[in-house]
């Protein structure tokens, strides 16, 4: 058994799809990280995407845990020519590509970026990374909005469409379990 907490990086306040452009987390709400904090096991080892605002919301949920060096491969979705822009802006130069891209999600992709096929095969490698060398512990896994979804879309085993309607708020928990193979799924968007 391995059991994942994953949590969504501190808020950036940035409106825009910043995949993988790097802007640092707000975390100044120290109450906040304090609860969050207190709901991690303490014997759990902490990774994070090596994306800053990852990084450094790990970094304050640390509090003595073992510490993993960060992981490429759990970075947000690559939005390619999309990212720092606005969706409705990129709606109405590509309305087809847009609305295919979100309700269709899996095989397309922003100019230059990921599909969400792409970023689902390379989350899966990293999660079953990480609970072949964690069998049998935990690890809190600060990552982003739909590496998180991707996770819990393979939990559920349902469609990336269904679970794209699923609420990650930032610095909330979602709890993931494999034991034997399957997946069980805890609290989700739990906000401390």
């Amino acid at each position: 058994m391995t059991r994942f907490f994953w949590v969504r990086h501190g808020p950036t306040h940035r409106k825009t799809m910043i995949g993988w452009t790097d802007v640092p987390a707000d975390l100044s709400d120290t109450p906040a990280l304090e609860r969050l904090a207190g709901e991690l096991p303490a014997e759990a080892a902490v990774v994070s995407s090596d994306l800053s605002r990852a990084v450094a919301t790990a970094d304050a949920l640390e509090r003595g845990r073992a510490r993993i060096t960060h992981r490429a491969a759990l970075r947000e979705i690559n939005f390619g020519a999309w990212e720092d822009r606005l969706f409705t802006d990129v709606a109405q130069q590509t309305p087809d590509l847009a609305r295919a891209f979100l309700e269709n999600p899996g095989p397309w992709r922003a100019p230059g970026g990921e599909s969400w096929n792409d970023l689902e095969a390379r989350v899966t490698a990293a999660v079953d990374d990480l609970a072949q060398h964690y069998q049998g512990g935990a690890v809190v896994v600060v990552a982003h909005f739909a590496v998180i979804l991707t996770a819990l879309r393979r939990a559920r085993g349902v469609t990336p469409y269904e679970v794209m309607a699923q609420k990650i708020d930032n610095l909330s928990l979602t709890e993931l379990t494999l034991t034997r193979g399957s997946w069980q799924v805890g609290r989700v968007n739990h906000l401390a």
